[in-house]
Order: structure tokens, then C-alpha cells, then sequence
């Protein structure tokens, strides 16, 4: 369900995080997919879950999310094992929004992300863990 703005207020992070989690570990998807697939795959369970978000969201300039969903939690995918100092360097510029009130990594191969950054919730979901592949 893509929408555009909508309220982003950290008190409903509360409520939706839990939500938007068990959303994106029902995310199954083939080894060799892109990431304009994985976002297809992020969006089908999205919708299912009736979670209410945007995709590339721009946070300001030069900062877009690949989704941003009601309460504020942003989601951020990438394929393959990107480099982890540019990721959580983005992750970072992305805490940095006020609009930001917690933040998902979707990564195929888990990368270890802190429990909180500029004190909103961070968390990593490795696709391979939910394939039941160790990544580490």
C-alpha cells in the first residue's frame, strides 16, 4: 500500500516496528535477484501486512531511502554484501532526519549493525539467516 506523506510519529514506531519486522522476515527471494527485485519483494510483503509506506523517499538532499513506512521506520536493501563502513555511514545520514524514528537494514548477507543509532532502534535482517544459510 504506497502512499505519500503520512505522520511519522515516533510514537507509532512503538506499535508498527514490531510489524514492519515480522513484514520483511516473510521476505523470500531467489540467490541471484537485483535489488530492484528484492524491493519488488520488500513491497509484496509490505502490502500483505497492510503496512502503509513510500518508496524512495527522499530524506533531503542527496538522502533517499528505499522505503519509508508510517511511524517513521526507514528500510534500506542491499544485494550481495556491500561494503559495511559505506553502509553504516548511510544508515547514519539517514538517523540524522527527524522524520527517521527507526532504521531496518535488508541485506542478503546479515551485516552487524549497533542496537541504536543517534538513539533510534537500528536492526539487520540477513536474508541468508532466514534461509537458513550462515552468512558469517
Amino acid at each position: 500500500m504506497q502512499i505519500g506523506l503520512f505522520d511519522n510519529d515516533p510514537i507509532n514506531v512503538t506499535t508498527r516496528l514490531p510489524e514492519v519486522i515480522t513484514a520483511l522476515k516473510n521476505v523470500r527471494v531467489h540467490v541471484l535477484v537485483d535489488e530492484y527485485q528484492l524491493h519488488r519483494k520488500i513491497s509484496e510483503q509490505l502490502d500483505k501486512a497492510n503496512i502503509r509506506y513510500s518508496s524512495e523517499s527522499r530524506l533531503g538532499k542527496g538522502s533517499r531511502v528505499d522505503f519509508l513506512t508510517e511511524g517513521g521506520i526507514a528500510i534500506e536493501a542491499k544485494k550481495q554484501k556491500p561494503n559495511e563502513k559505506q553502509v553504516l555511514a548511510q544508515l547514519e545520514k539517514y538517523a540524522s532526519y527527524p522524520e527517521v524514528n527507526a532504521i531496518i537494514l535488508v541485506i542478503e548477507r546479515y551485516q552487524g549493525v549497533p542496537e541504536e543509532i543517534n538513539g533510534k532502534p537500528c536492526f539487520c535482517i540477513g536474508l541468508n539467516r532466514l534461509w537458513g544459510i550462515s552468512s558469517k
